[in-house]
């Protein structure tokens, strides 16, 4: 496809605003329904929630850095914007779909590109039932937590828990448990997209937690169905020379080394 028409997203950091003002006296910012393609100007977490916002219209997003690590981004560059729309690789992601049944029995739900993680809420550890669809996995799990994690998510908070890191176009996603107390060796598995994820609160009362979906926290969770929403799908562009699936690779590669 050629583009021709583009709506540009800019976070409100200095760093995304030093490059405002040169993106707009040079491009058109035409209207998100008449483009066919978003630019998003920030970090990882702009990218993300970005991506959420704007799910509906259902165009393509291209990332360009003025955050910090820019994982999901592109490099920022004064080259022709066309030149390099035209000419960029696309990746399509699915992402996890989270219900979350609260303390107070409220129904909650969000989507995470990256993770969703299950975190201990005060000093005390989390106790926690696992099911892999109605099967028990894990019958108490004693921790920090745990986090289920998409593949796109895997080299990110995943990795630094020494979760697995998945290829991109891995069918599957990666339960990692957060500094695990019980079962000590127990490392976390890697399991088919196509399996629900179950988490159970064994202490509410004693032992809190909260969820967080990418950068979305709710409270006080008593149970989380967790499952790769394959209805849903986010179309991202990269520079040939920058694409996610070398990122991925290169990440691989550093977890490789000794």
């Amino acid at each position: 496809m050629i583009y021709k028409n583009i709506h540009f997203v800019f976070d409100k950091t200095v760093k995304s605003k030093s490059c405002k003002n040169f993106f707009l006296q040079k491009y058109r910012n035409t209207s998100i329904k008449k483009a066919e393609i978003i630019v998003v100007v920030g970090g990882d977490g702009f990218m993300l929630n970005t991506i959420k916002k704007f799910e509906n219209f259902k165009k393509p997003f291209f990332g360009i850095n003025k955050g910090s690590y820019g994982f999901l981004m592109n490099k920022f560059s004064k080259k022709d914007i066309f030149l390099r729309l035209n000419k960029t690789k696309k990746i399509i992601i699915s992402p996890l779909k989270a219900r979350l049944i609260t303390k107070n029995n409220k129904n909650k739900s969000s989507i995470a590109i990256n993770e969703v993680s299950l975190f201990r809420q005060t000093r005390q550890t989390a106790s926690l039932e696992i099911r892999l669809n109605k099967k028990i996995l894990i019958k108490k799990l004693v921790s920090d937590g745990v986090l289920v994690s998409t593949p796109a998510g895997s080299t990110a908070y995943n990795f630094s828990v020494h979760g697995p890191i998945l290829s991109l176009d891995s069918k599957n996603i990666a339960v990692t448990p957060i500094s695990p107390f019980r079962p000590r060796k127990w490392k976390g598995l890697i399991v088919s997209a196509n399996n629900i994820i179950k988490i159970k609160n064994l202490d509410t009362k004693k032992r809190p937690i909260s969820a967080v979906a990418d950068n979305n926290e709710f409270r006080n969770i008593k149970k989380i169905i967790i499952k790769i929403d394959k209805k849903r799908k986010f179309t991202l562009l990269y520079d040939k020379n920058n694409s996610l699936f070398r990122k991925n690779k290169f990440e691989q590669n550093l977890n490789k080394q000794p």
